[in-house]
């Protein structure tokens, strides 16, 4: 029986951090789809495949939570993990009420993530 791939999107506009969470997270087993903006994944989000995202809290002049919301007003159920190097409680406390699996304060270590995408649940179905 052929196992179901795991695949997790990552959106950030600082495509150093973009590329490097997309190495890291294959050598953890992971495939992974890159977007560079909140509008690419908007775009992309009726196909993607993933079981998960990983989403930059500030996207230049978007905003990762914004991104999130639009996706649950959308009908979208996406695992989100949110990343940041803003360390203000306040934006940590908005991703997580947004639904939020986890926030990790870059720079985070491996070990962080590992521990964020095990508590992410299985894909669920479009509503």
């Amino acid at each position: 029986m052929p196992t179901k791939r795991k695949v997790v999107a990552i959106i950030d506009d600082n495509l150093d951090i973009l590329g490097a969470m997309g190495r890291l997270l294959s050598t953890l087993g992971y495939d992974t789809e890159l977007y560079a903006s909140k509008e690419e994944f908007l775009d992309a989000a009726m196909t993607s495949e993933a079981i998960c995202l990983i989403v930059d809290v500030h996207l230049g002049t978007a905003s990762g939570i914004e991104l999130a919301l639009e996706l649950v007003n959308a009908g979208y159920t996406f695992s989100t993990i949110f990343m940041s190097g803003d360390r203000r409680e306040s934006i940590k406390m908005r991703a997580m009420e947004v639904g939020a699996v986890a926030f990790l304060t870059k720079p985070f270590c491996v070990d962080a993530l590992i521990k964020a995408l095990a508590m992410v649940p299985p894909r669920r179905a479009i509503l």
